[in-house]
């Protein structure tokens, strides 16, 4: 499995950014996939999910502000980040799990500024 994750960058209070997250050598269309954060000095928690047949979850500091979608034609998830605040600064990670294991892309930095 290979996932890469782009899209972070600087971004102020209040603002927007779309993490993408492209997968290969994995039928993603049978995968639910996942968006985790880690902030500095804080465990990597989940902020949503999708499944593989487009259902979604959202951990509630997000709720009403992101969202979770995937274009199984394309293998790809994103995470539309609207509102975002300055406690959303973290690299966002996506993941699935693959044969027991979970996996991991290399991580894309969002800083939302004051």
């Amino acid at each position: 499995v290979q996932l890469q994750a782009s899209g972070g960058g600087l971004v102020q209070a209040g603002g927007y950014l779309r993490l993408s997250c492209a997968a290969s050598r994995i039928m993603f269309r049978a995968y639910d996939m996942d968006w985790y954060r880690q902030a500095p000095g804080q465990e990597r928690e989940l902020v949503a999910s999708i499944t593989s047949d487009g259902g979604t979850t959202y951990a509630n500091p997000v709720k009403d502000r992101f969202i979770i979608y995937r274009d199984n034609a394309a293998d790809a998830v994103y995470l539309q980040m609207n509102n975002l605040k300055p406690e959303d600064t973290a690299v966002y990670y996506c993941s699935t799990v693959d044969r027991g294991r979970r996996r991991w892309g290399q991580g894309t930095l969002v800083t939302v500024s004051s």
